[in-house]
């Protein structure tokens, strides 16, 4: 389980992000300034979000191959994309469609630059 630092502890962030948003879910919903009717929908989501980022960030974090922590990376990212074209389209204005925006293509570039890193250092 040694190397690819960066990717692995970026990793470690996302399972921590996991959790919250599994003990939290109602974060994002007011992330996304819903009301009352949506609140449900958008804990829904955070529950998903949960499920799938525990998965992919606890093979970051433990994958016994670099392949693995590869795959979990890619993972990753393309679930931030993923998040930008669905929060991003359900935003109710452009003040939380540009946060919405700022987080989860902010969280693609930062698992990108460790996974690219990683790489080179490999």
């Amino acid at each position: 389980m040694s190397g690819q630092v960066l990717s692995r502890g970026v990793s470690a962030l996302t399972l921590g992000y996991a959790v919250f948003s599994l003990v939290r879910p109602e974060h994002l919903g007011r992330a996304m300034e819903s009301d009352a009717f949506e609140q449900p929908t958008y804990d829904k989501i955070a529950k998903a979000y949960g499920v799938r980022d525990v998965v992919i960030g606890g093979l970051g974090l433990l994958g016994p191959s670099p392949k693995a922590v590869q795959v979990a990376m890619g993972l990753r990212i393309v679930g931030d994309l993923a998040d930008a074209v669905v929060l991003g389209s359900r935003a109710p204005d452009n003040k939380v469609r540009a946060k919405v925006l700022a987080v989860t293509l902010g969280y693609a570039a930062l698992n990108t630059a460790a996974l690219v890193r990683d790489r080179r250092r490999g």
